[in-house]
């Protein structure tokens, strides 16, 4: 195996500049083959997770890649996000590949959460299609994104609009208040199951759906509220994130996952407690990046655009992202070469011992397939 190095990275965007503290608003870490100048290096963002360690780096180094862990404005900060924004700093991130680095090609890394976003981000360095925020216009920089050559997807939800809708609890009746709740869709109740059938299932999906679009039309109209008071924004929570029905019945979306569990353990545990994806909210955030209707963050408008070739790789003990997200994310990716692959492994690779290692690989020989 090659010696690898990192550099700490640290730059303004084109709508950001450096804080008053003293800190810039994009940071990360560049990991590379030790005393080399790959010319072919990977990035990786999250909306909100801080991406700059990312277990990924040191095994690219390793094989001969320059593998850029990434973080926009928005890092620990997802109460704030805004996709234009967001995508702005990525930009920066991609420009200091190229022009600090001497990167010749690209490659996106769509990992987790993040899916989607690398997503949207490699879809408008192709054109801009989006649609600014409410009140808000789109930064001229978006046009001057660089896209890359490639891009892999890892173990990566659809959608940040989606995978939010499919977690949701839509058993609750009060929004301001986690502890209510309507028992005839309460999939913790024992007499619906698991296993659930099929009429649950229809009834259940639909009213996520619902839950999601009601919520939206409260952003809207509370916007419309604040704006007779002068007012620009206001925050609020969103409760009961844990309550995807894969979580409780294996006969769904069958796959290698231990039934029962989520990321943050027990689901019905997790649920009724305050720790959950979008629990912090601004009203233009909801709309920016968990709304059905008004995001940008959804998967496939983004995925449908990218015609590069596309690595999709899915691992089969995943709890969080389940066979048919990563057969959508494929299906859904307008490149005439991609391949999906299905590995062992759970969401973060940490078991088998070997998971990383082979991803590595299997990622390293695809670059190589590729001219990296």
């Amino acid at each position: 195996m090659l010696n690898w190095e990192q550099t700490f990275v640290s730059v303004t965007s084109a709508t950001a500049q450096r804080n008053g503290a003293g800190f810039n608003p994009c940071q990360g870490l560049y990991f590379k083959p030790a005393g080399e100048q790959p010319k072919t290096a990977l990035i990786a963002t999250h909306y909100n997770v801080d991406f700059s360690e990312h277990y990924l780096g040191p095994y690219m180094a390793q094989r001969g890649f320059g593998f850029l862990g990434w973080n926009t404005r928005f890092r620990g900060n997802e109460a704030f996000f805004l996709l234009e924004h967001a995508l702005v700093d990525i930009g920066a991130g991609v420009r200091w590949l190229r022009e600090q680095a001497g990167v010749e090609q690209v490659v996106i890394l769509g990992n987790s959460g993040g899916g989607s976003l690398m997503g949207a981000y490699q879809s408008q360095a192709l054109g801009v299609t989006m649609t600014p925020t409410p009140d808000l216009k789109l930064p001229e920089a978006l046009h001057n994104l660089i896209p890359a050559q490639l891009y892999i997807s890892l173990c990566a939800h659809l959608g940040r609009p989606e995978v939010l809708t499919d977690w949701f609890d839509p058993s609750i009746t009060d929004e301001s208040d986690p502890t209510s709740i309507d028992e005839s869709l309460n999939m913790f109740n024992p007499q619906h199951g698991p296993p659930y059938d099929d009429a649950f299932i229809q009834r259940y999906r639909a009213a996520q759906k619902a839950r999601n679009e009601r919520i939206t039309q409260w952003c809207y109209a509370e916007l419309e509220r604040l704006t007779e008071l002068k007012m620009f924004d206001r925050a609020f929570n969103m409760y009961r994130t844990w309550a995807d029905p894969r979580l409780m019945d294996g006969t769904l979306d069958p796959s290698d996952r231990a039934v029962g569990r989520c990321y943050a353990g027990d689901p019905k545990t997790a649920n009724f407690s305050p720790r959950g994806i979008g629990l912090n909210n601004t009203l233009r955030t909801w709309l920016s990046m968990w709304s059905l209707s008004a995001s940008h963050c959804r998967g496939a408008p983004h995925l449908e655009r990218i015609t590069q070739p596309a690595l999709v790789i899915q691992s089969t003990a995943d709890t969080g992202v389940f066979p048919s997200d990563a057969q959508a994310i494929y299906d859904a990716l307008g490149s005439r070469d991609k391949v999906l692959h299905m590995v062992e492994g759970d969401h973060y690779l940490e078991q088998p011992d070997n998971a990383r290692d082979r991803v590595a690989d299997m990622i390293a020989d695809w670059l190589r397939s590729k001219g990296g």
